[in-house]
């Protein structure tokens, strides 16, 4: 599965690291839903490789904000993350942000989750955007979306003792 992000925020940038300004939701999401088994800090991001994972971004240009990455560079960007998927071939394409998913692939009415769209035999899932900005989407429930997409592709719930949605049972904080 290759993760795929809007665009590195300054952090992100600065350390060359995914997801990496604090109070990003990326990485406790995937700890939540299952894909790794213990939170991993952004300077961790190689490990994801160990599970099957890869990480990237739509547009390589870094803004403070998503908002500052213009149409045009969303379109070429999605031209060039549809290259490098043809070329690495991963069973899936995680896209973390609708707007730029939306924008990248022309399909304006999409909706977070599984997508008919293919890029060759690879399947897209449009998950929310984890940036501390998406209010509306709190932890537990982007990581919800997160463990559809994890059972859907049949990834083992990687959590210690956990089933599918053990740590939101639990009461794990969001």
């Amino acid at each position: 599965m290759l993760f795929c992000g809007i665009n590195p925020g300054l952090m992100s940038a600065a350390t060359g690291h995914h997801f990496a300004r604090p109070g990003n939701r990326f990485w406790p999401v995937l700890e939540l839903s299952g894909f790794t088994p213990r939170l991993l800090k952004p300077s961790e991001q190689e490990e994801l490789l160990s599970y099957g994972l890869g990480i990237t971004n739509v547009v390589a240009r870094a803004t403070a904000r998503a908002d500052e990455v213009s149409d045009e560079e969303f379109r070429e960007g999605g031209r060039l993350l549809s290259e490098r998927v043809e070329r690495l071939r991963p069973r899936w394409l995680a896209v973390v942000g609708i707007t730029a998913y939306r924008t990248a692939f022309g399909e304006r009415r999409a909706v977070v989750g599984p997508q008919e769209r293919t890029v060759g035999e690879t399947r897209i899932w449009v998950l929310p955007n984890p940036s501390g900005l998406n209010a509306h989407w709190t932890a537990r429930s982007m990581a919800e979306e997160f463990a559809r997409l994890r059972e859907a592709a049949g990834v083992e719930d990687r959590r210690r003792g956990g089933g599918p949605g053990e740590a939101l049972r639990a009461g794990r904080p969001s």
